[in-house]
């Protein structure tokens, strides 16, 4: 089973970052311009929260608050539980369905170095189970 490392090396290790002062609508903006889900909520280089779409829904649109005035750090989710990147797809899965999170982010030394989501989780399994799938059709057809 592949590590996240690997999923890291193939769709990049960028991060988006918000910091927590921020108003929810500006995270929602970038969130939009970069096509995600969530940012990782950030004072310098320590990794506060992350903030989704899930929480403005939540916290926000639901409650009624207005997207203008509610600073990030009042809707953020923290803490954020984290993965290494020598961890297996196979337990991040566990960890997200566990306790139905949608990203992780990838913490090296200290330092957030990419995030992973479910979705990439998810194209990882499909992806392996197709090469074995391939794998035993070659064998069987000798």
């Amino acid at each position: 089973m592949r590590q996240v490392k690997h999923l890291l090396e193939s769709k990049g290790s960028t991060v988006h970052v918000i910091a927590p002062e921020q108003s929810v609508l500006e995270a929602v903006r970038r969130m939009a311009e970069h096509r995600i889900g969530a940012l990782l909520v950030m004072q310098g280089k320590q990794l506060l929260g992350i903030v989704s779409e899930r929480d403005y829904a939540r916290k926000v649109i639901l409650q009624g608050r207005a997207s203008t005035d509610t600073p990030v750090r009042g809707i953020m989710t923290s803490p954020v539980l984290t993965v290494s990147p020598e961890e297996s797809v196979e337990a991040c899965m566990r960890l997200c369905t566990d306790s139905r999170v949608r990203h992780l982010p990838v913490v090296e030394r200290g330092g957030v170095v990419g995030v992973i989501s479910i979705g990439d989780l998810v194209k990882a399994v499909i992806d392996d189970q197709a090469e074995e799938i391939e794998h035993l059709q070659r064998y069987i057809a000798g």
